[in-house]
């Protein structure tokens, strides 16, 4: 698990290799997410938008952005979190993902950037 703070909200992201979905004479390798966003401030935010680097270890990369986050733009309150599960595929066994959130300080309406840690994404069997 990685795990980074910006302006008090804390992101960590673990990956799990999803065999069951991946076709590797394909090139298709599915990868599953879960990203805990922990509110560690004194005033609620709300998550508006998203954007992913995507980077597969053939060079290739891509971004992805959209609102929210699998379809909700949450109010997370000091000292609670916000937990999901999402997935990404990539043509190769390994790659890495990394990012920001938009968010919204709900105070004054005050906009700011959450950093999104790099990480991992890798088949388990690259790990032996």
């Amino acid at each position: 698990m990685v795990t980074y703070i910006t302006e008090g909200v804390k992101v960590s992201v673990e990956t799990i290799y999803q065999p069951e979905y991946s076709n590797p004479g394909n090139e298709h390798f599915m990868f599953a997410y879960k990203v805990s966003i922990e509110n560690m401030g004194s005033y609620a935010v709300r998550l508006i938008s998203r954007h992913w680097y995507i980077f597969d270890s053939n060079g290739a990369k891509r971004e992805v952005e959209g609102e929210g986050v699998v379809g909700v733009q949450p109010i997370i309150e000091p000292g609670s979190a916000h937990e999901y599960v999402s997935g990404c595929n990539l043509k190769t066994d390994m790659g890495s993902m990394k990012g920001e959130y938009h968010m919204m300080r709900l105070l004054d309406n005050a906009m700011f950037e959450v950093q999104i840690p790099e990480f991992y994404l890798i088949a388990p069997y690259r790990m032996n």
